[in-house]
Order: structure tokens, then sequence, then C-alpha cells
């Protein structure tokens, strides 16, 4: 799959008319950003070839803002044992009743790129493309952003149960120039959950978005957000690549 993978945006795009968009809203949702075989095949990626990590905060003994994020592979799950897991996940849940914390299926795809893991899967060679020239370049258009030298990624899988809490996203120095979605998740209901929340200062929801297939989202993760709880009866997984464009200094080898 890795050689026939030749990443591309469609060609149709029109990325000043999305440009004026974000100026006026921090907000942009791109359809069709890849052509339909290519969409795909990225699905595909996702859906069938990953070594999914079970990814929550825990926090440390340094207090309130100091935390480990603890990734479970499918092995550690095994070994660690059910009563374990379900110990560690009550946890997650006693501090998300004081908005704190996440808990989703992911791989980190900048960690595995540098990290070496899983050598020649072709979850590289779009780790390679979303820090291409022609994927930064279209985000620094549509952002308005003088430079955008880099973009983070980890493909995410949001299955029952799974969420994360309202937030804003600081970056050191404020090198995260605004947040972005790719989206492989079709037929999803809106009563599933795993809406990402846009939420203004009284905690009020200003807007929801359901999660689509083949969809670029961009939008200034200064604006508080979370993405509300995949439902008990949710029919599928909810999967979506996302990161930040960023402004600092391209570091290790995706670039």
């Amino acid at each position: 799959m890795a050689d026939t993978l030749d990443l591309r945006l469609n060609p149709a795009l029109e990325p000043d008319r999305w440009a004026r968009q974000y100026a006026e809203t921090r907000l942009v949702q791109i359809p069709d950003v890849f052509e339909p075989e290519l969409a795909e095949k990225v699905s595909a990626i996702l859906r069938e070839t990953l070594n999914w990590r079970l990814v929550f905060p825990e926090p440390t003994a340094q207090g309130e803002g100091h935390e480990i994020v603890v990734q479970l592979t499918q092995q550690d799950v095994q070994r660690m044992g059910r009563e374990a897991v379900s110990a560690q996940i009550g946890a997650v849940m006693q501090r998300a009743q004081k908005n704190y914390g996440y808990l989703y299926d992911a791989y980190p795809m900048i960690q595995a790129y540098t990290s070496h893991w899983d050598q020649g899967h072709p979850i590289h060679t779009i780790t390679e493309f979303l820090n291409s020239r022609e994927f930064l370049d279209f985000g620094r258009t549509v952002t308005g952003a003088p430079v955008v030298t880099k973009a983070d990624a980890q493909a995410t899988r949001y299955a029952r149960g799974h969420f994360l809490t309202r937030h804003v996203d600081e970056g050191h120095d404020q090198e995260r120039v605004a947040a972005y979605t790719l989206g492989f998740t079709r037929n999803w209901q809106t009563d599933w959950g795993g809406l990402l929340m846009l939420i203004e200062d009284g905690l009020d929801v200003s807007r929801a978005f359901l999660p689509r297939f083949n969809m670029l989202s961009i939008f200034d993760g200064r604006r508080m957000h979370a993405v509300s709880p995949v439902a008990p009866f949710a029919g599928e997984g909810r999967y979506q690549i996302t990161g930040w464009f960023r402004n600092d200094p391209p570091a290790g080898g995706a670039g």
C-alpha cells in the first residue's frame, strides 16, 4: 500500500476562498480535501492497519498542570488484566467530572516517525505529507499565518465512552498557529456523540460539528473546545487525524 500512496491535495481546492472564510470566522470545514480514491486509501490505513494505543492523562506529584500521558498498547492491556485497566479508566472518569482529561485510542504519528516504529508502514507516508510544503503552504494560506514550519499529527479513534473534556490549546510561545482535523468517518449520527464542540465563556455550546468523511477542519485552537462523549450505542468508531499547524522550527525527520 505504501508504494501506491501518492498523496496530494485535491487539485480542485480553492485555498483563497477558505482563507477569506477563516479570516472572518476563525473556522473552516473543507470537504473533499483528497480525491475519492486517495481518501479511501487513507481511511483503510486508519481503520485496518494501526496498532492503537489507549491514551489518557495521569496527574503527577507536582499537582495541577503537570501530567503524564499514558499510552497503553494492546499488549499492555492484556498484560495488566481487565481489573487493573478498569481501575485506571475509572480514575480517568472521576477526574473528568472536574473537567480534566481525555480517553481515546491514538497512534502518535510524529513520535512513531521519529522513533522509527513500524518501519515501512504507510502511516509514515501520511506523516511526511502532512509536513510537506504542499500541505503546510495550504495551511499557511488558509490561516493567514506568516510562517507555518511543521504540523503535529496523531491518528485517533474514538470508541464508545471515549471523550475529550473542554480545553484551550495553549502552546509554548504561541507556536501553535491553528488546530486541524482530517475526518474519515462515514454515516455518523448526531445522537452518537463524538461531536467537536465550540464552547463560549458561559459554557454554552455555540457550534457543534458532526464527524465527516474526507473533511479538513481548521480552527483557532485558542477557542475553548471539546469532543462530546461517544454514546454506548454508537455504531462504529470515529476516525480522524488531528494536530496543529505550527510556526516553531522543524525538528526530527518528518519534514
